[in-house]
């Protein structure tokens, strides 16, 4: 069953509550957290995002440094994004792009910005990274978000073989690619095993692409540089360190205001040191400018 694992506190009363599940893996790969129903399927989202970049480095995709860092992150739109984005379509035309136009999330980018664009969605990175494995391997790029194509069937066998698990259940992502279904458990030995591989090692280099100025996951990384940091919608995080730590969080409401501060709890609780981001470990709830509660980790 999904447990507690916060807590919105105001003034002293308990406002609201999110319940989920959390595993956290030691590298020795035994279970050093458990709490709720790790068994359970549950959908990535964007927490797929390094291990479809991992597929797409397989198929021949030219990724390296930012570049794999961006196809493995939910980036916030910025000049930077576009640009480097733009760099990994080579000849091909922005249009082929699937994902949806969509308006920058770093905010100071969005004001001054007239209309929303593909190359500006939080996806792109991956989308273009897709379409280059496509090139890279000779298949189709019209139809690279199909299922059966080459390069989703290599991205769910990817999924597979570092999860440990067939996948349960395969959905369309909100960026229109798929999106395959494991256990959280799962889910953590993916990220236990993708530590291993170049992916990573980029997304610790280069954490201002998987995310963006202020965004959460980029802001860990910076904090605790040995550690990879990459959510997803509907409340899922995945953390795990280059000494082999992994935890894998799913919030059954959706919400992801807790998620890091359960993720961080969780990474704590396996003797990884996270001092150095204690920030993080609690979200503050404001009333009337001023700190008045807060959202905390209760498992």
């Amino acid at each position: 069953m999904p447990a507690l694992l916060a807590e919105v506190t105001r003034s002293g009363f308990v406002e609201s509550v999110h319940h989920g599940s959390v595993v956290g893996l030691l590298p020795s790969g035994e279970i050093g957290v458990s709490v709720g129903a790790v068994e359970d399927p549950v959908l990535p989202r964007s927490c797929m995002k390094p291990f479809q970049a991992l597929a797409c480095l397989a198929a021949g995709a030219p990724l390296a440094g930012p570049s794999l860092a961006i196809a493995a992150g939910s980036h916030t739109g910025e000049d930077r994004h576009v640009e480097l984005v733009t760099e990994l379509m080579g000849d091909l035309p922005i249009g082929l792009l699937r994902c949806p136009a969509s308006w920058p999330e770093d905010e100071l980018t969005r004001r001054r910005l007239t209309e929303p664009s593909r190359v500006r969605m939080n996806c792109s990175g991956k989308h273009a990274a897709m379409l280059a494995a496509c090139v890279a391997a000779g298949w189709p790029v019209e139809t690279y978000l199909d299922i059966a194509h080459p390069l989703q069937r290599l991205v769910s066998r990817t999924v597979e073989d570092l999860a440990g698990e067939a996948v349960t259940h395969t959905a369309v992502d909100g960026c229109g690619a798929p999106v395959y279904g494991l256990s959280l458990h799962g889910l953590a030995r993916a990220m236990q095993g993708l530590v291993r591989t170049p992916v990573a090692d980029a997304m610790r280099r280069f954490p201002e692409y998987v995310g963006g100025t202020g965004h959460v996951n980029t802001v860990v990384m910076q904090l605790l540089p040995e550690v990879v940091a990459k959510g997803g919608a509907e409340g899922v995080l995945v953390l795990a360190t280059s000494a082999g730590h992994a935890v894998a969080v799913k919030v059954l409401d959706g919400n992801p205001r807790a998620t890091t501060a359960i993720g961080l709890t969780a990474l704590a609780s396996l003797g990884f040191d996270v001092s150095a981001a204690k920030e993080h470990l609690s979200v503050p709830v404001l009333g009337g400018g001023q700190v008045v509660g807060e959202v905390r980790v209760v498992f």
